[in-house]
């Protein structure tokens, strides 16, 4: 489980599906003053060099940011979710050239307000250290709590949060096949526990049954608990025997009423900038419980 490492899709067409959506989450969220608790179940290192490290050997940041990059400076039209998205990405590079890519516990504490609070779980040994460090550089750190801990086991102690308002983001690696089974498990305790929170699943769409399976399932366990969905889908290019991932998804379990038309404005843009060879489509669907 140790081998995985978030530096390697940094700046990926996943990561752009993950943040986009991500962004707007929370911003909807924080239309009410009320604290908001975010939680993000794989934090990763926090931010990530795409010049050098792990990121430059796999360099899926060229068919990822650098690609849309070059798509918008083209003069290809854009919309304002993708355009406040890049905002976010900038601000980690202000007066050069893309050298960095904010992961999500940076996007996450950029949008944190005053009374907001952001935890963040990390199992890797080397990324454990490397995030604590990464937090405490950003002047929002003292809203941040970090665990060296089992995210699927200790969850639920966090749910609900003391305002009863609540984002949790869930991104493993999907390396170890037990993930798909502690996810569920872990859901399945979550909306117990905290049944209006918003939950945001990220998961590698690939060919294993595991990972082919689990919108189907993440749709019965929101049925069961009588919570509206939104499942949404990025492939941006479809050839076999390829190992180099080509799609990605979101599923996403009491979702806000404005996402899916902000992914209906997002997602052709993203197959037009994003796609190889014709191969890129998307999917978007949701269900109102």
């Amino acid at each position: 489980m140790f081998s995985y490492r978030h530096a390697f899709h940094a700046g990926s067409h996943a990561d752009i599906l993950k943040h986009l959506t991500l962004i707007h989450l929370v911003e909807y969220l924080q239309e009410k003053p009320g604290a908001l608790t975010i939680v993000d179940t794989h934090a990763g290192a926090g931010i990530y060099s795409l010049k050098d490290g792990f990121a430059a050997v796999s360099k899926e940041a060229e068919g990822g940011i650098f690609r849309l990059l070059k798509f918008i400076e083209a003069g290809n039209p854009t919309v304002e979710s993708i355009s406040k998205y890049l905002e976010f990405i900038y601000a980690e590079n202000m007066g050069g050239d893309l050298a960095t890519y904010p992961g999500s516990p940076f996007i996450l504490a950029r949008l944190l307000r005053p009374q907001d609070r952001l935890k963040l779980f990390e199992l890797h040994p080397k990324e454990i250290d490397i995030l604590r460090h990464n937090i405490g550089e950003l002047k929002q750190a003292k809203q941040i709590d970090i665990y060296a801990a089992d995210s699927f086991s200790r969850l639920k102690g966090l749910l609900p949060p003391p305002s009863r308002r609540g984002l949790v983001l869930i991104d493993p690696s999907y390396e170890d096949k037990q993930d798909y089974r502690f996810l569920e498990a872990a859901m399945e305790e979550a909306l117990q526990r905290f049944a209006t929170g918003c939950y945001a699943i990220w998961y590698p769409a690939l060919s294993r049954r595991e990972s082919a399976a689990l919108p189907d399932r993440m749709k019965k366990i929101a049925a069961s608990h009588k919570r509206s969905w939104l499942h949404t889908e990025l492939r941006i290019e479809n050839a076999p025997g390829e190992r180099r991932l080509q799609a990605s998804g979101m599923f996403i379990i009491n979702p806000p009423w404005t996402l899916e038309k902000h992914l209906s404005e997002a997602l052709p843009i993203l197959t037009k900038a994003l796609g190889v060879d014709g191969g890129a489509q998307f999917l978007l669907k949701s269900f109102e419980a």
